[in-house]
């Protein structure tokens, strides 16, 4: 997982509420345990047509203009459905690095922040600003600083989001649970080392 402290990205918006997972990544790509290439199929059911492979040109990441955009501006309770950590992953595989929204489920936020994919939490009349700069400007650009938890928009206002300690600490560097684990392991050594050997009995 790569080491994210600071965000600097244009953004795309995706107007729409209950983005559910199905959506974000339709259920018959759940067979691979490969990341590769999940990125092409992230809104795969929006971006081509019924052939599966044409592009939709309607659809806005589609659009050339939005094209190596970093942050995606949601409707409301973006995530919603059924758990699948293919979710974020074909979010960071098509480019994203934070997704913006008034909530999140649960399921989908934790999933997120353990691969590495920030989840940001704003107002509404925050996430509407976002909506209408991403309409008006295609190379509207926003920045984040993780540790600090600030969004900053273009005209310089900063808005602060929530983000608990231990997701902050792994994603500023780059470790997922089982890596935080095992840098503690000098820890757990020492402990035992120091330690008299405890002696186990069976009943």
């Amino acid at each position: 997982m790569e080491k994210l402290k600071h965000i600097h990205g244009r953004i795309v918006a995706i107007p729409v509420n209950d983005i559910d997972t199905d959506q974000i990544i339709p259920a018959r790509f759940l067979k691979v345990t490969d990341k590769q290439g999940l990125g092409n199929a992230a809104f795969c059911d929006w971006r081509y047509l019924e052939d599966g492979e044409t592009p939709n040109p309607d659809f806005i990441l589609n659009k050339p203009e939005y094209r190596g955009a970093s942050v995606l501006i949601a409707g409301d309770n973006f995530g919603c459905g059924s758990s699948r950590e293919h979710a974020p992953w074909a979010l960071l595989g098509a480019g994203f690095k934070a997704v913006i929204s008034t909530d999140f489920a649960d399921i989908f936020r934790n999933n997120a922040l353990k691969n590495g994919l920030l989840p940001i939490i704003v107002d509404v009349d925050t996430q509407q600003q976002l909506f209408s700069l991403a309409e008006e400007d295609p190379g509207t650009a926003v920045s984040v600083d993780v540790e600090g938890q600030a969004l900053t928009l273009p005209d310089g206002r900063e808005v602060r989001f929530p983000l608990d300690g231990f997701s902050k600490y792994c994603l500023l560097n780059g470790v997922d649970q089982l890596g935080y684990l095992l840098a503690l392991d000098d820890d757990v050594q020492a402990f035992e080392s120091s330690n008299p050997q405890r002696v186990t009995t069976t009943a």
